[in-house]
């Protein structure tokens, strides 16, 4: 009589997988994502989700034994992908896999595709900490290699970092700001993230509204979820941004404070910071022209009225070298 798993279904309904080793979780990536199973006798939601990924990562597995040969090559062929998914790699991880990798070898293979413009030379579609890590050991690295478009490749990049669940919220938001640069389509984007249109809206509408320089001098924050940094995002839109990159920057700890404190300074200081009366930008008229001039302590704009002059401002600009040139030479008599 075939046992019974703890979800009720007996072992021989039940697809097996290979056990993974220490560090090297079942990979995803080259199937669509798989909807979960309703919960089975109160098992919670957690487990479902768990239960999911697993079962796409054995799909993929079974897709990468089944007829793709497994070859080793040298790591100094492999490039990145075209598109950053990681802020980076924590260093204590990476050297935890390494030894790993040593004393049981490379338990999964890496997916690689030809290299679109360098002959002899390949791309990684996944497997960037293994490849780093086999980079360590100076050995070669276990790859597939396969013809993939590029909505193949950011598809399956994307889609086994959701099966590994390794990279952070911002991470995600970042990737998918990437995708969107590059002109992939929403389709596409949602795809390699496995998220549905609202979710990934929420991703684009937080990459707005925090600068990538904010993102990139907190780091990944891999404790910090979608709520707190839209929480973030909404304090930023009105804040003093530039005092905020200096005061986290210039801190004496700022080098050894971890990426998630990092993330709580950044939001403490936008939550406190003294928002400063704005200075008033003088106005110049500039007799009956129809033009204004706004002036600060480091610039001033004119402001032409196309209503009370129509083509002035065109004027103007095809004059700009000649007026430029006048101030000059007589800057110089």
């Amino acid at each position: 009589m075939a046992r019974k798993n703890l979800i009720g279904i007996s072992d021989s309904s039940m697809p097996r997988h290979e056990t993974p080793a220490l560090n090297e979780r079942p990979i995803a990536g080259l199937v669509p994502p798989v909807r979960a199973s309703s919960p089975v006798g109160g098992i919670t939601k957690t487990l479902g989700s768990i239960t999911q990924k697993m079962e796409r990562a054995g799909d993929l597995e079974r897709q990468l034994a089944e007829g793709k040969a497994v070859i080793e090559i040298d790591p100094a062929l492999i490039d990145a992908s075209f598109i950053s998914d990681r802020m980076e790699m924590d260093s204590v991880e990476l050297a935890a896999l390494a030894s790993q990798i040593a004393e049981h070898g490379q338990q999964v293979p890496i997916l690689v595709r030809p290299h679109v413009t360098a002959k002899g030379r390949y791309q990684v579609a996944y497997g960037h900490r293994r490849l780093a890590a086999v980079k360590q050991l100076g050995i070669k690295v276990r790859a597939v290699v396969r013809e993939l478009s590029d909505e193949q490749l950011v598809v399956s990049q994307g889609q086994e970092n959701n099966a590994r669940a390794n990279l952070s919220y911002i991470e995600r938001c970042l990737f998918a700001k990437r995708l969107e640069e590059r002109d992939f389509s929403r389709a596409t984007i949602m795809a390699a993230l496995n998220v549905d249109k609202q979710a990934l809206s929420k991703m684009l509408i937080i990459m707005r509204q925090v600068s990538l320089a904010l993102v990139q001098l907190i780091g990944p924050a891999p404790d910090v979820g979608r709520r707190r940094w839209m929480e973030l995002g909404a304090q930023v839109e009105n804040a003093d941004v530039e005092a905020l990159l200096q005061a986290l920057s210039s801190a004496d700890d700022y080098q050894t404070l971890p990426s998630n404190d990092r993330f709580q300074r950044a939001l403490d200081l936008v939550t406190t910071q003294k928002q400063k009366p704005g200075k008033t930008t003088p106005h110049i008229q500039t007799g009956s022209l129809p033009v204004t001039i706004k002036k600060t302590a480091t610039r001033s704009t004119f402001v032409f009225d196309s209503k009370a002059e129509p083509g002035f401002d065109d004027f103007v600009q095809k004059r700009l070298a000649d007026l430029y040139a006048e101030f000059k030479g007589k800057a110089s008599a």
